[in-house]
């Protein structure tokens, strides 16, 4: 922190839960990141923007992605210097991607260059405000031990990364006594992976799906619910869970002895303080804890176009869902919804939308691009209600 206070505050943005903070490195202009505790390193995206920024490289590493297959060139950038505003990190190491994987921006309608990890604020406890978007930074000791109206937990650091003891009632499975790590950069609930446990089951009531892009893979498997999952007492109903299936890469997975993690679809229902120095996390409940646990229920998947700020399209349809069964097509270019332009929406309100009301009228027009006359789009309307499908 740049002064000597007992803490201080830093504002972040709230993207579906999703903690985005600007950070300047080396005195260059500010860029967003996401706060990450499932990682260890601070993650640039994109080399191009890290010689923009005059980093120096000192060495370069293979990294072996999520799916087991895919192999990313990253280089090293030591000693560099980040200013959070209020808080600063000395001497922070950057591990920069060669070439952008992640495109984010498409998928959360923000541009986001990297990410901020366990290196950055190991010293110190820092606070989580979800409802509120504020961080509080704390001095390593100045923390009561058990703040008012908080519940206190473990945190095991296992190779710079946080896990806590959770019970988990499964809906057609024994309840689960299990290890999950922390992971405030993932944007599910709940994630399991079947292969750490013959007792992780699947619900028999769920939905292949796209489980998102972690670091060098596609993640795919289902997404179900599990009846309760429980931290010190506090009990989250109904909880969604994604199961990806097992890959190349499970098998570090199963080394860490964890089953899976904790997502800011769960976290963003608390306010957080994540305490590495004493190796504790206290949580209490949010004004969102009581909110329903819900998943899309149009079957739509949208994402932002790279090259068009606003321009979003139908990037892929769920068989038989709402929307595919209305007539909509993948790579639909969404125009309208419920006749307010596109323009006065964000990707983050829209997803909300998707999976807020079941029963709830959505009315969508597109633009439709033949192949007889390209330049001629369609301009179509489809109608649709929400329904629930897990």
């Amino acid at each position: 922190m740049k002064t000597d206070s007992r803490k201080t505050v830093v504002d972040f943005v709230n993207s579906n839960n999703l903690i985005i903070i600007p950070v300047s490195i080396n005195g260059n202009p500010p860029l967003n990141f996401i706060l990450d505790t499932g990682v260890r390193t601070n993650i640039l995206f994109s080399k191009n923007i890290g010689n923009e920024m005059e980093l120096n490289y000192t060495r370069s590493l293979d990294l072996v992605g999520a799916d087991g297959k895919t192999v990313l060139t990253a280089s090293v950038s030591p000693n560099n210097y980040m200013d959070l505003g209020n808080v600063e990190g000395k001497s922070q190491t950057l591990l920069v991607l060669d070439e952008d994987f992640f495109e984010l921006e498409s998928v959360i309608g923000i541009p986001v260059i990297g990410v901020i990890g366990y290196e950055f604020f190991k010293f110190n406890p820092v606070r989580i405000d979800y409802d509120r978007g504020k961080i509080h930074f704390y001095r390593e000791n100045s923390i009561r031990w058990r703040p008012f109206g908080f519940r206190k937990i473990p945190l095991s650091l296992e190779l710079n990364k946080p896990y806590i003891k959770a019970r988990i009632k499964q809906v057609n499975g024994s309840t689960l006594h299990s290890k999950l790590l922390i992971d405030t950069g993932a944007n599910h609930g709940l994630l399991l992976n079947p292969e750490t446990s013959e007792d992780i089951k699947i619900p028999h009531v769920n939905l292949e799906t796209e489980l998102g892009r972690s670091l060098g893979g596609d993640l795919h498997g289902v997404v179900g619910r599990v009846k309760q999952l429980s931290l010190k007492g506090l009990n989250f109903n109904n909880t969604i869970s994604s199961y990806p299936v097992e890959t190349e890469y499970s098998y570090i997975i199963k080394e860490t002895g964890r089953h899976g993690s904790i997502g800011s679809e769960l976290l963003g229902r608390m306010e957080i303080i994540i305490d590495y120095p004493r190796e504790r996390m206290l949580f209490k409940k949010s004004s969102t804890f009581i909110n329903p646990f819900e998943y899309d229920m149009s079957g739509i998947t949208p994402k932002v176009l790279p090259t068009d700020n606003g321009r979003i399209y139908i990037s892929s349809l769920k068989p038989k869902s709402p929307a595919a069964s209305s007539g909509l097509k993948v790579l639909d270019e969404i125009i309208k919804i419920n006749n307010i332009p596109i323009e006065f929406w964000e990707l983050s309100d829209l997803i909300k939308l998707f999976k807020s009301e079941v029963g709830k009228q959505v009315k969508l027009t597109i633009m439709r691009y033949g192949t007889e006359k390209p330049s001629e789009p369609a301009i179509l309307e489809y109608e649709f209600r929400l329904r629930r499908m897990i």
